[in-house]
């Protein structure tokens, strides 16, 4: 059976002002993706190692927007949904290494196009349920044409393999309408930490790799 908050959408004439409010976050997606290229570009192109691997983005449906604004206890209008939503435009940040998402993380805050206004850093201050990510929220002034309103964009940060996990958590949440089985609530959690070690060690194979080229020794001097 369909989930209930999945069967609700909006009025005719709040549906009308949505679709108006979408097109200003569209416009913010375009500006933070711009950013992000140019970042992607530089990395390219000046230096030795990218640590982008890709970036992804995405604007909620209508359909999602009002099942969130459902699950949330709140009107279904468009002002509700402009006030309460911060991820209504989402960008994806995958990068090689957990060490780098930081390092991604001050070059997005020192951006003159966008002010971040809120962090959260889950890689650091791990969820129960062993979802590792990290998460800010920007806003972007649209300049003159659209009256210096502003919107906000979502930007998650993650190596590939918290992303692999998350979006399997994600399923299986949908699955069980956030009501996951305990063994596999645990199941889910282990991966989480075998995943978070896999990173460090990939990332330890990438330091020890750095090393042999910098100064040309063989591994066993390093002792690895």
């Amino acid at each position: 059976m369909e989930k209930d908050y999945l069967k609700t959408r909006f009025e005719p004439e709040e549906f009308e002002k949505l679709k108006k409010k979408l097109v200003r976050y569209e416009c913010a997606l375009d500006v933070v993706r711009t950013q992000l290229s140019n970042l992607n570009t530089y990395y390219n192109n000046f230096e030795a190692i990218n640590p982008i691997e890709h970036i992804k983005h995405r604007l909620k449906s209508p359909e999602s927007i009002a099942g969130k604004l459902k699950k949330k206890d709140l009107p279904v209008t468009a002002d509700a949904a402009d006030e309460h939503l911060s991820d209504i435009a989402g960008i994806r940040i995958i990068c090689s290494y957990a060490k780098n998402i930081y390092e991604i993380v001050e070059i997005i805050k020192s951006q003159e196009a966008f002010t971040v206004v809120s962090e959260k850093d889950y890689l650091r201050n791990v969820k129960k349920t062993g979802y590792r990510s990290y998460h800010m929220i920007v806003e972007v002034n649209l300049g003159h044409l659209f009256s210096e309103q502003t919107c906000r964009v979502e930007i998650q940060l993650r190596t590939s393999a918290m992303d692999f996990w998350a979006t399997l958590e994600h399923k299986v949440r949908y699955k069980y309408d956030g009501q996951i089985p305990e063994q596999l609530s645990g199941e889910l959690q282990n991966c989480a930490e075998q995943i978070h070690a896999l990173d460090e060690r990939m990332y330890l194979i990438h330091k020890v790799v750095d090393m042999i080229n910098q100064s040309e020794v063989d591994i066993e001097q390093i002792g690895y």
